[in-house]
């Protein structure tokens, strides 16, 4: 294993430390959680703004860091490789989703239901302690925000290597927008074999195969 990026995890909205357990278990390099306000920390009076989430983010970050971002965090992942380029070396967007075209709040209904139908059982406990923890209210008034982010305006002027990965049965990410991003990005787009809108908690191996790749990481065979 040669030199490799530091790794920092950003977790999706309404999820904490826990929702990366799974990938770092097949992580085989440091990695970092880094949580935000509604994005694993609880809300109080903060700016929920993308650019001062990224700001946030940015102050925890080191030159050359591979960013990975969940579902409304790849916003602020994102905005961050924007605004400070020389702290992030490569993106790798979970679920990405900000596709201002499909952003009311029926169509969002609509789409995490059917994502939701999908998502196994055993992990009911494991979310609901997380959002409990950010509060549905938090969550609401992130999504408020998170939801008016133009990521495919943003993603032409990304100027550093960039994965999308998506679940076959992820609503919220449809493989048309996974690709919509990656193209946007000269990067690439992937659809992982199983899954939903959760592969951070259902997909921890296969996630960790392309941070390690972003990372610079390379496995014989």
């Amino acid at each position: 294993m040669g030199v490799t990026a530091p790794v920092v995890l950003v977790p999706g909205l309404g999820l904490g430390p826990a929702s990366y357990a799974p990938t770092q278990r097949h992580l085989e390099i440091p990695s970092t959680i880094v949580t935000l306000p509604g994005y694993g920390e609880p809300i109080d009076h903060d700016d929920l703004q993308v650019d001062a989430l990224a700001d946030r983010l940015a102050k925890q970050l080191q030159p050359g860091t591979v960013v990975v971002g969940h579902s409304a965090s790849c916003h602020t992942v994102v905005a961050t490789a924007l605004a400070y380029p020389d702290l992030v070396s490569a993106l790798v967007l979970v679920g990405p989703t900000g596709d201002v075209r499909a952003s009311g709040w029926p169509t969002l209904a609509g789409r995490w239901v059917r994502s939701a139908v999908w998502e196994r059982p055993d992990l009911i406990p494991t979310l609901a302690k997380q959002y409990f923890r950010t509060t549905f209210r938090g969550m609401a008034q992130a999504e408020q925000v998170a939801r008016h982010y133009d990521l495919a305006a943003a993603m032409p002027k990304v100027g550093v290597p960039t994965v999308v990965l998506r679940s076959p049965h992820d609503h919220l990410c449809p493989a048309s927008w996974a690709q919509r991003l990656a193209d946007l990005a000269d990067g690439e787009a992937w659809t992982l074999p199983t899954g939903s809108h959760m592969p951070v908690l259902t997909n921890g191996r296969d996630l960790a195969t392309f941070i390690h790749r972003a990372a610079g990481v390379y496995k014989a065979g």
